[in-house]
C-alpha cells in the first residue's frame, strides 16, 4: 500500500467525521431541555416525560439490527444518504407538533432514521480508514459525537437562557441536520469486493452474537447516560437552583471528552483495548458515585469532568472490541450491535429514571446510575475481558 493510502485525516473520513458531528450536534442541541419543554408546553408529569422521550430510543432499538444488515448488504453511501434526509426532515415535525401525542409520535419515528444513520455513518468512516490506522481512527471519530454530545447540551441551555423560544431551538436543529445530510451527499467510497460463502440468512446479519458479552457491559453503561443526559437539567434547575450551571455542567463533560479521547487513542493503537475499557470505566464509576453523594456545586461539576474523561475512554475501546470479533463484513452488524445495545440501555435509563424521579426523587435515579455502572465495572474486570480475548479476529488486540 502507498503511503498516501495510509493517510489517517484523509478527504472522506472528515466529511465522515463532520456529517457525524452534526447529526448528533442537532440531535442533543435539544436533549436535555425537552423534559423542561414538555412541563411547561404540555404540563407532563416526570414519569409521563420520561415515557414520552423513551419513544425514540425504542424506534432506534427496533431499527438499528436492520441498519446494520442493510449497510452490510447495499451501497453504503446510497443508504447513509437516504437515512440522514430522513433524519434531517424529521424536525419539522417538532416545530408543528401541537399536543402531546404529536410530539411523542413525532419524537418516536423520529428514533428510526437517527438509529440508522449512526448505524450507516460510523460505518462508512471505517470504510474511508486504512486497516493500519484502523483502531486510531475509530477512537478519533468518536471524538466527533462525544463532542457534540458534550456542547450541544450547553449550547442548547444557554440558547434557551438567552431568548426562552423553544422554536428557535428546533429551527436550529432542522438547519445544522441539512448540513449534516450535504456532508453524507459528498462522500465517496471505494468500492467493495464480494463476500464468497457467507450465509443468506443468519442472525449475525442483525445482532453480532460474538460479542453478546460486550453488548450488556455496554448496556448497563447506557443506562446510566439516560438517566444522566435526560434529567440532569431539570435536577440542577428544581433541585440546586442553577439554570445556566447546566450548560457549564456539559462543558466541562466536553473537556474531559475530548481529553480522554486524544490521551486514549495512543493506547488503542497498540492494541490496549480491554485496559482502556477498564480504566474508563472504572472513573466513570467514580464519577457517577459522586455525583449520587452530592455534597455540593463542586461535585455537580468535578463528576462531570469525570464522566467524560471516562466514557471518552471506554467507549471508542468498546467499539474497536466489537469492530475486531467481527469479520470484515460484518463491519455495519458490528455498528449496529454497539450502538443497539447502547440505546436498550439509554432507555431503560429514561424510563426507569423518569419512575424514580417520579416516585423515589431524584437521589434514587441518580444512586441508580452509579449502581449501574459499578455492575458493569465489575462485569467487565471479570468476565468480559477474558470473553473478548477468546473471540477477537485479531490477536494483536488485548
Amino acid at each position: 500500500m502507498q503511503q498516501s493510502d495510509e493517510r489517517l485525516w484523509n478527504r472522506e473520513y472528515c466529511k465522515a467525521m463532520m456529517g457525524n458531528f452534526m447529526l448528533f450536534f442537532s440531535f442533543y442541541l435539544l436533549t436535555p431541555l425537552l423534559p423542561i419543554y414538555l412541563d411547561a408546553q404540555f404540563k407532563a408529569d416526570k414519569d409521563l416525560i420520561g415515557l414520552v422521550l423513551s419513544g425514540y430510543v425504542v424506534a432506534a432499538l427496533v431499527v438499528r439490527p436492520f441498519s446494520g444488515f442493510v449497510v452490510d448488504s447495499f451501497n453504503r453511501s446510497k443508504v447513509l444518504m437516504i437515512c440522514f434526509f430522513a433524519f434531517f426532515i424529521c424536525f419539522t415535525g417538532y416545530i408543528g407538533a401541537g399536543t402531546l401525542l404529536m410530539f411523542a409520535v413525532v419524537r418516536t419515528v423520529h428514533g428510526l432514521p437517527f438509529g440508522a444513520t449512526t448505524v450507516a455513518n460510523s460505518t462508512v468512516a471505517i470504510d474511508t480508514l486504512p486497516s493500519s490506522r484502523r483502531n486510531e481512527g475509530i477512537g478519533y471519530y468518536g471524538l466527533s459525537n462525544n463532542l457534540a454530545m458534550a456542547i450541544a447540551p450547553s449550547a442548547g441551555i444557554w440558547i434557551y437562557g438567552a431568548t426562552g423560544n423553544f422554536t428557535l431551538l428546533f429551527w436550529i436543529s432542522l438547519v445544522v441536520a441539512f448540513g449534516g445530510f450535504v456532508c453524507s451527499t459528498r462522500i465517496r467510497l471505494p468500492q467493495r469486493k464480494a463476500v464468497s460463502g457467507k450465509p443468506t440468512v443468519s442472525l449475525d446479519h442483525f445482532f453480532l452474537t460474538r460479542g453478546w458479552l460486550m453488548a450488556v457491559n455496554i448496556l448497563l453503561f447506557g443506562s446510566c447516560w439516560g438517566v444522566m443526559s435526560n434529567y440532569v437539567a431539570i435536577y440542577a434547575k428544581e433541585v440546586m437552583g442553577i439554570t445556566e450551571g447546566t450548560g457549564i455542567f456539559f462543558a466541562l463533560l466536553s473537556i474531559g471528552l475530548f481529553v480522554s479521547r486524544l490521551y486514549g487513542v495512543k493506547s488503542l493503537r497498540r492494541g490496549r483495548l480491554t485496559a482502556n475499557a477498564l480504566e474508563g470505566a472504572a472513573i466513570s464509576a467514580v464519577a457517577f458515585t459522586l455525583f449520587a453523594i452530592g455534597p455540593g456545586e463542586w461535585a455537580f461539576y468535578l463528576s462531570a469532568v469525570l464522566i467524560g474523561l471516562g466514557n471518552g475512554r471506554m467507549f471508542p475501546a468498546f467499539l474497536n472490541m466489537f469492530i475486531s470479533v467481527a469479520r470484515n463484513d460484518q463491519r455495519g452488524t458490528a455498528n449496529s450491535s454497539i450502538l443497539t445495545s447502547w440505546d436498550l440501555g439509554m432507555g431503560l435509563g429514561i424510563l426507569l429514571g423518569g419512575v424514580l424521579v417520579e416516585y423515589a426523587g431524584y437521589k434514587a435515579a441518580f444512586w441508580y446510575t452509579a449502581s449501574s455502572q459499578i455492575a458493569g465495572m465489575l462485569l467487565l474486570m471479570f468476565f468480559t475481558r477474558r470473553f473478548f480475548r477468546g473471540r477477537t479476529l485479531n490477536p494483536d488486540h488485548n
